[in-house]
């Protein structure tokens, strides 16, 4: 049995592969890995993060269908606010502006070409802990 689990690598609904690497990679600043067309599935990733894009066929083999959430776990706030401006220069959907929640998340919302949500998020409560120290 394994110590630890590696990162997840999650699978987002498409409708067509291309298309979405195309979004994915333009305005979000992914790498498009490798691109399996008649296949129905590509990677993308950036840094650490690795996904999958999958179309309906692909998708049709193992039941499996979106949209889905995917959340990213980032490092601080300062993150937050830097990549949610990267992201709007560059024409994201932005569908929620960064901010502190009362469940000590700062989050921001962004949605892809085929209503997938990316839920971008940094946890401070360990901030807040620390603070009342």
């Amino acid at each position: 049995m394994p110590k630890s689990f590696p990162k997840a690598v999650p699978e987002i609904p498409v409708r067509d592969v291309e298309t979405a690497a195309g979004y994915y990679v333009t305005a979000l600043g992914f790498s498009l890995d490798w691109c399996d067309e008649e296949g129905g599935i590509g990677g993308i990733s950036q840094g650490e993060c690795r996904m999958f894009l999958t179309d309906a066929p692909f998708r049709d083999q193992y039941g499996t269908a979106g949209p889905v959430v995917i959340w990213l776990n980032l490092e601080s706030k300062q993150e937050i606010d830097g990549l949610y401006q990267r992201w709007r220069d560059a024409g994201a959907r932005i569908l929620a502006e960064p901010e502190d929640k009362p469940w000590h998340l700062r989050e921001f919302m962004v949605g892809d070409l085929d209503g997938n949500l990316l839920r971008v998020f940094y946890d401070f409560s360990s901030e807040l802990r620390h603070a009342e120290a």
